[in-house]
């Protein structure tokens, strides 16, 4: 009997992330929740970033710099609304505002 081979976690997570819309939509709104730790979110977008092609697909499709996305999705990242937008936007997601319970 032939074992199957074992994915890593992070394998997993990239190719499910890469293939399924709603799994990296509900990825990035556990990501906004974490309210107290803004870098939680840009790290979540660089991560579905790299999986939906790569930083430079996605900036290009977004109309920002390759450089600059980077640094934008950095733990220490400091990005603009309007470019937060425009990458969402090449990934096939949105933000939204909802009302707090």
């Amino acid at each position: 009997m032939k074992r199957k081979a074992s994915v890593s976690h992070e394998e997993a997570l990239v190719r499910q992330l890469r293939e399924d819309p709603d799994f990296a939509a509900e990825y990035l709104r556990a990501a906004l929740e974490d309210q107290d730790e803004p870098r939680v979110l840009l790290v979540a977008l660089r991560r579905i970033a790299e999986a939906r092609g790569g930083i430079a697909k996605i900036a290009k499709a977004a109309g920002v710099e390759r450089e600059s996305l980077y640094r934008a999705l950095s733990a220490h990242g400091n990005p603009r609304l309007s470019t937060l937008t425009a990458v969402t936007k090449a990934m096939g997601l949105k933000l939204t505002v909802e009302a707090g319970g």
